[in-house]
């Protein structure tokens, strides 16, 4: 049983995939995943290097020269993708394979963007008011409101998301309810919820 964690910027979903991992559910964490493989040493440091010239340093990408390179540039995002989304597809199934047939969350930012949803068993959306989600981003060191709105245009929105999920999770409720909540997910998919 596969689910397919997601939730646009600032939702909270990190903290929902830390709470599933608590829990004993086997999280695989996509953008955790990109960084390992941009990283000094990681396996798509030549290749980004030669698809954008300057972007690396010291045998690791320059995220925020990456992201400087190709933000707003849609042909620009599509060759990236082009070279992460098969290496993370690559470490996706040998962490499936590592865990059989165990319930497993894939966290994935953009799961509905890029049609990962058809590949987990069950859609999970974190989601928060729009005021809640807004504070939490505008509260990261260097973010402005005008690459906070360029990565929300980037995204589907909530409601569509919210719409189109298995379960939606709220995180603005307080971390003792989010868990309620999560565990009563694991409980659901799994078949063991009780009443």
């Amino acid at each position: 049983m596969i689910i397919g964690l997601t939730g646009s910027i600032g939702m909270g979903k990190s903290a929902v995939a830390g709470m599933f991992a608590d829990l004993g559910v086997p999280v695989f964490d996509a953008d955790a995943e990109v960084h390992r493989l941009q990283a000094s040493g990681g396996a798509l440091v030549p290749a980004i290097e030669a698809a954008f010239p300057g972007t690396t340093a010291d045998g690791a990408v320059d995220r925020k020269r990456l992201g400087s390179m190709v933000f707003g540039d849609d042909a620009a995002i599509a060759r990236l993708e082009a070279i992460v989304h098969p290496a993370v597809a690559v470490a996706r199934a040998a962490f499936l394979s590592q865990h059989g047939n165990a319930l497993v969350v894939f966290d994935v930012p953009l799961l509905f963007e890029t049609g990962g949803d058809a590949k987990v068993d069950r859609v999970v959306v974190v989601s928060a008011p729009a005021a809640v989600q807004s504070a939490r981003v505008l509260a990261r060191p260097g973010m402005t409101v005008e690459t906070f709105q360029a990565i929300l245009a980037r995204q589907m929105p909530d409601a569509e998301k919210r719409a189109r999920a298995d379960f939606v999770i709220a995180t603005d409720i307080g971390f003792e309810e989010t868990r309620a909540q999560v565990r009563a997910v694991i409980a659901c998919v799994t078949g063991t919820e009780g009443g």
